[in-house]
């Protein structure tokens, strides 16, 4: 809109002057009135023009639309629910996805993506060993669930592998929102895990059961490096237990998916991106006061005193 402020002086300069076409008004004491080479004419001319002048430059402005815009403030968004139980047993400090990197490592890499890239989503973060623990709640803070999965630790929740408890705690918690928004909603779990279930009070068949009759949907996860065998032996993961873990998929209409190293297991993210896509992009909301109305009126204020000086002349 600034690019029309010099429109006036160019309309001025450039537009040939009206020509009256026709009849016009005939007054007898026109000859009369003083023409514009009076020195009083020609102040109030100038002044006429500066007057308009100015309420162009205010009309132009108002035009222009100026607003005061307050903080950011995020929009609350209804997404996905979406919990994810991390194995930190004991075997997850073993080296064979990446270099001399451990199981964990991998997945705190790259599960971390997968959390920051939820969003509109609430996630929460398990973690499980001989028991499972509630690290972060649901929440759409997604670079601080993305954290805490960072700063978890090999052994810390015991060396174990309890995973139907790990189910378990995981229902207890979609109760606990259930019971909070006062509505059923699905939630989305996704379980990762090295090994088998060896540890913990509740089975995880048994588990799986109560978890489809609830609504929770479980996408299971094994990690390791492929089982080969040589001559000096039998190499890999030997300790995953595949066949839970698809049954399990199986019960909650979920999928099973096995990543041997660090690529597999970023399509493996990919995958559950695709079968449980987010919400949509984060979305902010800033509040806003239009201020238009103050140039507006000034130009209309100016106007009046520019056509008074015309109409005394």
């Amino acid at each position: 809109m600034i690019l029309f402020l010099p429109l006036p002086w160019l309309l001025r300069r450039w537009l040939p002057p009206a020509t009256v076409q026709g009849s016009a008004l005939f007054l007898p004491f026109a000859a009369l009135v003083p023409i514009d080479k009076t020195p009083a004419l020609q102040v109030n001319s100038r002044k006429r023009s500066l007057l308009f002048a100015l309420a162009w430059l205010f009309l132009v402005a108002a035009a222009m639309r100026p607003q005061w815009l307050d903080d950011p403030l995020p929009v609350p968004t209804t997404g996905r629910l979406i919990l994810l139980a991390v194995d930190v047993s004991g075997s997850m400090a073993t080296p064979d996805m990446a270099g001399n990197y451990s199981r964990l490592n991998v997945v705190q890499k790259v599960a971390g993506d997968f959390i920051k890239n939820r969003h509109g989503d609430q996630v929460g973060l398990i973690l499980f060993g001989t028991q499972p623990y509630l690290q972060a709640p649901l929440t759409a803070d997604l670079d601080t669930v993305s954290q805490f999965l960072r700063e978890s630790v090999v052994g810390e929740a015991g060396t174990q592998t309890a995973i139907g408890d790990a189910i378990g705690l995981a229902l207890k918690r979609q109760q606990s929102n259930q019971a909070d928004s006062g509505k059923p909603g699905e939630m989305v779990l996704i379980l990762l895990t090295d090994g088998g279930n060896n540890a913990g009070l509740m089975g995880p068949l048994a588990a799986a059961k109560i978890a489809v009759s609830a609504g929770l949907r479980i996408y299971t996860i094994g990690v390791g490096a492929e089982v080969e065998q040589s001559i000096f032996g039998t190499h890999g993961n030997t300790d995953l237990d595949e066949d839970t873990l698809k049954s399990i998929a199986r019960i909650t209409n979920g999928e099973y998916f096995r990543a041997t190293d660090a690529e597999a297991l970023k399509q493996v993210y990919a995958r559950i991106d695709k079968l449980e896509p987010s919400a949509g992009r984060e979305q902010w909301y800033r509040q806003h006061s239009e201020w238009f109305i103050w140039p507006l009126a000034l130009a209309l204020l100016l106007s009046i005193p520019a056509v008074m000086i015309r109409e005394r002349v």
